[in-house]
């Protein structure tokens, strides 16, 4: 098969390696070609594996002519913000210091998860140093850039993995979100982003931020491709603390479920200020798509905004002074369990506005002239600090797409996803193809 005729997605990369119709080494250099041709524009690579992923890309091809099953993303290409630990690679977390730290000897857990589904790891992906960002700008390796317009941010501080599957680089990457950095670039970049339920993922082998804050999960084009990716990383781990020991929840089977039930709200409050136009659209159009009349105000959404600050400005510094901090208890989950009670679903916008210019310092809010790095995550860490699930949605706007939360309670991923699926299947949600090159 071609470049020109290879599949877009990883589920279709994943169906015809398994068919042989494409090798998992052919649908591997082809990644590395966009890579070769592209990634000087967008700069979200910081590493590229190449003769890692063709040994690994082989093997993939051994095991199915031998007739052995080889998982569902079976071939898929994807990439890994470079906090993740990739065995043999510094694991520099955006910084200058990290990349004089020795090889890490193993690959994070998550990374293995994929491997053992088939998938192919071809790289790790620029940052914001030490997940400090809102921005995708990087003052070692310079900026990640918008794939829509490389003079536009990318996100932060998953930058690297929102430009690099919003240029259609790989179809799969993977981020973490302390305070948004998942959902920011999916925004700004224009693709599907998963925040799952606080401990839903293993984080280990991965450099921390925010321990208390701190969840990893993937970015993709498409709402089954994201599905298929977090199927495949869940499940204990007992290297990581917070690791949960609830058993798979496997939810692509689930994806096509009827969502008519389903009570689905507005957030209010909080979540309805501090917005640019586009943002405002956004929301509107997938509330009009679900039949959303109800506005809903999470309790105390702007101090949990503040304590997430205050958390990650204190968990943050004491990390690099080798303490971390528990996270204290003073946001009320009874009254968000309340909640719940009486709404499955909340529809929020996921940034302000959509990617500002890169270095790009203020903008206005409400009249209000404020800074951009400070304010994106305006609308993501209320939800980052009670650790909700969260799917961010791509609207497809003109000229920038801009995203929307999609929020569920605690281990209810599948109910976000089913929503996000049936906004993909109406027309109202996609990953544009990328604009800027």
């Amino acid at each position: 098969m071609s470049v020109a005729q290879e599949p877009a997605t990883a589920s279709e990369i994943a169906r015809a390696v398994a068919s042989r119709k494409m090798s998992a080494l052919e649908a591997t250099e082809a990644a590395l070609a966009r890579i070769a041709r592209r990634d000087a524009i967008l700069n979200s690579f910081t590493d590229v594996v190449a003769e890692r992923a063709r040994t690994r890309a082989r093997a993939v091809d051994a095991a199915i002519a031998a007739g052995k099953s080889v998982g569902p993303l079976a071939g898929v290409p994807f990439a890994v913000k470079n906090l993740f630990d990739v065995k043999g690679l510094a694991t520099r977390a955006g910084s200058k210091i990290n990349r004089n730290s020795p090889p890490a000897s193993r690959d994070a857990t998550l990374i293995e998860k994929l491997e053992d589904a088939g998938a192919v790891l071809i790289g790790a992906l620029n940052m914001g140093e030490y997940a400090y960002d809102f921005t995708g700008e990087n003052s070692h390796d310079g900026p990640s850039r918008n794939p829509h317009d490389p003079t536009r941010m990318s996100g932060g501080s998953s930058g690297g993995s929102g430009a690099a599957v919003g240029g259609g680089l790989v179809p799969l990457a993977l981020g973490s979100d302390t305070n948004g950095s998942i959902r920011v670039p999916s925004s700004f970049c224009g693709i599907f982003g998963l925040k799952p339920t606080y401990g839903r993922l293993s984080r280990a082998r991965t450099f921390p931020f925010v321990f208390s804050l701190d969840h990893l999960g993937p970015f993709a084009r498409t709402v089954e491709d994201l599905a298929l990716a977090y199927d495949a990383m869940q499940g204990p781990d007992a290297d990581d603390a917070a690791c949960t020991t609830r058993a798979v929840e496997p939810v692509t089977p689930l994806l096509g479920g009827d969502i008519s039930s389903l009570r689905v709200a507005l957030a209010g409050g909080h979540f309805q200020k501090n917005l640019f136009p586009e943002a405002i659209e956004a929301v509107a159009r997938v509330a009009s798509a679900l039949s959303v009349t109800r506005t809903i105000e999470i309790p105390e959404a702007s101090r949990a905004r503040a304590a997430a600050y205050v958390i990650t400005t204190a968990e943050g510094a004491s990390l690099h002074l080798d303490r971390l901090r528990t996270r204290p208890q003073d946001f009320d989950g009874a009254q968000l369990r309340e909640l719940f009670k009486s709404v499955d679903v909340l529809i929020a916008p996921a940034t302000p506005c959509v990617a500002p210019k890169l270095g790009q310092v203020n903008f206005v809010l409400d009249g209000v002239e404020m800074p951009v790095r400070a304010n994106i995550g305006i609308h993501t860490q209320p939800i980052s600090f009670v650790g909700l699930p969260v799917v961010a949605v791509p609207l497809p706007l003109e000229p920038m797409p801009i995203g929307v939360q999609i929020i569920a309670r605690p281990w209810r991923e599948d109910i976000a996803l089913r929503v996000a699926h049936a906004l993909e299947k109406m027309g109202v949600v996609s990953a544009p193809p990328p604009r800027g090159f």
